[in-house]
């Protein structure tokens, strides 16, 4: 009689209990599966980070140089450019220089010559004279 009233419940609460057990191993084992996907999902897609990420870095030194060049051609050439301005700047006060030389030669050799001949030339009467001596000297 206990068989037929405390069996029946007790193989339904086993089978019950094993049944739990089969869902739960069942779980386990698609979770495992879904881990090891998402795991290999997670290395791609890092993978493709890395790859982008070091294309990114290759560009921008890329980048870098074409700017580092271009900075370099943009100095050299402000540079040739601020030379010759210098350069004809110097050329200018030499000219400048030499004409104020001839000037002031010019100037000199008529009081020379007034010393000499003690008394004075006048430079209006003698001024294609100055003239020819200040393009000589």
């Amino acid at each position: 009689m206990m068989a037929k009233f405390v069996w029946p419940p007790m193989a339904k609460a086993l089978d019950e209990r094993a049944e739990k057990i089969r869902a739960g191993l069942a779980a386990a084992d698609k979770a495992k599966a879904d881990s090891a996907s998402a795991q290999q999902r997670l290395q791609q897609e890092l993978s493709q980070s890395r790859e982008e990420i070091a294309k990114r870095l290759a560009d921008a030194e890329k980048q870098g140089l074409v700017l580092v060049d271009d900075a370099k051609a943009r100095a050299s050439a402000e540079a040739a450019k601020i030379l010759a301005d210098a350069k004809a700047e110097a050329d200018q006060l030499v000219v400048q220089a030499r004409e104020a030389l001839r000037e002031q030669v010019a100037v000199l050799a008529v009081k020379g010559a007034e010393q000499i001949l003690r008394r004075e030339v006048n430079a209006q009467v003698h001024a294609d004279l100055l003239s020819r001596l200040k393009t000589e000297l």
